[in-house]
C-alpha cells in the first residue's frame, strides 16, 4: 500500500490554508460534496487536497470513513484535477449515507465541471 496515499507535498495541511481556499476559491456544489478550488500560490505543481467532514455528518467511525472515500476517490482522478490549484472538499450531512460508489462518480463530476470552467 505504500506509495498509494497523497504525499504531504500534495496535501492542504495548515487551517489558514483551508480558510483562505474556502473563503476566496471558486465553489462547485453537488448533491453531497461541495468542491472548493483555488489557484495555488508559487509555482504550479500537481492539485493540493484537503478535505473537512464536520460532526454533523456523524460521529466519528463515519466522518474517518467519508473520508477514506473522498481520498480513495480524489487519489483515483488524480490526473483529472487541474494542476496548479489548491482544492478543498466539504461533505454534507447527506455524505454519510452516499457510499463509495456514488462519492467517487460525484467527485470526478465536480473534477470535470471544474476543469470545463476555468
Amino acid at each position: 500500500m505504500s506509495g498509494e496515499g497523497l504525499p504531504r507535498a500534495r496535501r492542504v495541511r495548515k487551517r489558514a490554508e483551508y480558510l483562505a481556499i474556502q473563503g476566496s476559491g471558486r465553489r462547485i456544489a453537488g448533491d453531497h460534496y461541495m468542491l472548493f478550488a483555488r489557484r495555488a500560490e508559487g509555482e504550479p505543481g500537481p492539485a493540493r487536497l484537503g478535505v473537512t467532514v464536520s460532526r454533523k455528518v456523524g460521529g466519528a467511525v463515519r466522518r474517518n470513513q467519508v473520508k477514506r472515500w473522498v481520498k480513495e476517490s480524489c487519489r483515483r482522478i488524480q490526473r483529472e484535477l487541474p494542476a496548479g490549484l489548491d482544492l478543498v472538499v466539504v461533505a454534507r450531512p447527506s455524505a454519510a449515507h452516499a457510499g463509495y460508489g456514488p462519492t467517487a462518480a460525484e467527485l470526478a463530476n465536480l473534477a470535470r465541471r471544474l476543469r470545463g470552467n476555468r
